[in-house]
C-alpha cells in the first residue's frame, strides 16, 4: 500500500523557489528554514523533496473548500479557501493539524483530493466569492501552486490572500507579491524560545512582517492565545506594542486539546485589554456581544493597498 508521502509525490511538479548547490543538492527558499536537501531527501515540511537534483513541490491537491473572510478585507464577503498537506512548523496546538501534520502524525488520517487551479477559480465564481485564499496548512511551502491559482483568480477579477505562519523568505514574498493582495500572519508568540519550540525563530517572523508591509501586501496579524504558552500579561502586551498601529491585529482563544478545540472566554477577556482598545479593534466574539465594530483601515480592492 502506498504511503501518504508517496501519494503526495505523485502530485508534484518541479518547483521554482530553490537554488542549486552542486552535486545534486538544492537549497529550498520557500520558507525561512532554507533547507539544504540532498537527492532523495525531504525538507522539514516533508512535502518538498529533491528528485535527482530537482526540487519537487506539491501540486493539484485540496482539502474541502469553505468560506473564510479576513477581518478587514471586504468585510462580510465570501472566500473560497484551498489548502494542501504539510507544514514547516510543528505546533502541538495546531487547529488544522489534520492537514498540516499529516506527514508527521499517523493519527491525522487525511489524504489528498485532486483539484485544478481552474476548478478552484470556477468554484469561487460560481459561489460569487470575492476572495480566493491559500490556508489550512502553510502556503509558503506550496507557493508555486498558490501562484498558479492566484494568477487565474486575478484574471477572473478575484482578490487573493495567504494565511501564513510568517516564516517566509524575501524571495518567497517577491514571488507571491504580483498575484497576492493580502497576507495574514499568525504571530504565535513574542518569545524566541517559544518559536524555537515550534520550529523557527521570532526574528524570521518579525522580518516577514516588516518585509510584507514594505512590499505593499495588505497585512493583518492574528494571535491564537493558548493557555500556558503565550497568554501572560507581558506576552500580550509585547505582541501589541511590537506591531504597527495601522495593521489590524486580532486575538483568538485557543486550546492545547486539539480533539476539543474549545475556546475559553476567560482568555478572550484577558487578551482584549491589549488589543488597542475596544473602540479601535475588537476580538472576534466580543464584536457580536457589544455590537461595536473596528475603526482600522479596510482593504477595498485598491491596486496598492493604503496601509501606511
Amino acid at each position: 500500500m502506498a504511503t501518504l508521502a508517496h501519494k503526495l509525490d505523485r502530485r508534484t511538479r518541479a518547483g521554482e523557489l530553490y537554488e542549486l548547490k552542486g552535486f545534486g543538492t538544492v537549497r529550498c527558499i520557500a520558507c525561512a528554514l532554507r533547507c539544504v536537501i540532498r537527492p532523495g531527501r525531504r525538507g522539514v515540511c516533508r512535502v518538498r523533496h529533491n528528485d535527482g537534483g530537482t526540487l519537487m513541490v506539491p501540486w493539484s491537491q485540496c482539502d474541502p473548500t469553505e468560506k473564510k473572510p479576513l477581518f478587514h478585507v471586504f468585510p462580510g464577503s465570501d472566500a473560497v479557501t484551498f489548502g494542501m498537506l504539510g507544514c514547516d512548523l510543528h505546533c502541538d496546538y495546531c487547529q488544522n493539524w489534520l492537514a498540516s501534520q499529516a506527514l508527521r502524525d499517523e493519527a491525522a488520517g487525511v489524504g489528498p483530493r485532486d483539484i485544478s487551479a481552474d476548478a478552484i477559480v470556477e468554484l469561487a465564481e460560481r459561489r460569487q466569492a470575492r476572495l480566493v485564499v491559500s490556508s489550512y496548512n502553510e502556503p509558503l511551502i506550496t507557493a508555486e501552486w498558490a501562484a498558479e491559482v492566484f494568477r487565474l483568480a486575478k484574471q477572473a477579477g478575484l482578490h487573493t490572500a495567504c494565511v501564513s505562519n510568517g516564516n517566509a523568505t524575501p524571495e518567497a514574498l517577491d514571488y507571491l507579491r504580483p498575484w497576492t493582495d493580502a497576507y495574514k500572519i499568525d504571530l504565535k508568540t513574542m518569545s524566541d524560545r517559544g518559536y524555537r519550540k515550534l520550529g523557527c525563530t521570532l526574528e524570521h517572523v518579525l522580518d516577514t512582517l516588516r518585509h510584507a508591509y514594505e512590499k505593499g501586501f495588505w497585512l493583518e496579524i492574528v494571535t491564537l492565545v493558548v493557555p500556558g504558552f503565550n497568554d501572560s500579561e507581558d506576552e500580550l502586551r509585547d505582541a501589541e506594542d511590537g506591531c504597527c498601529r495601522n495593521i489590524p491585529q486580532t486575538a483568538h482563544a485557543g486550546s492545547r486539546d486539539r480533539a476539543r478545540g474549545r475556546a475559553r472566554f476567560r482568555v478572550r477577556r484577558q487578551s482584549s485589554r491589549h488589543s488597542r482598545g475596544l473602540g479601535e479593534h475588537l476580538l472576534p466574539g466580543l464584536q457580536a456581544a457589544t455590537g461595536r465594530t473596528g475603526r482600522l483601515p479596510r482593504y477595498e480592492g485598491r491596486t496598492e493597498p493604503e496601509q501606511r
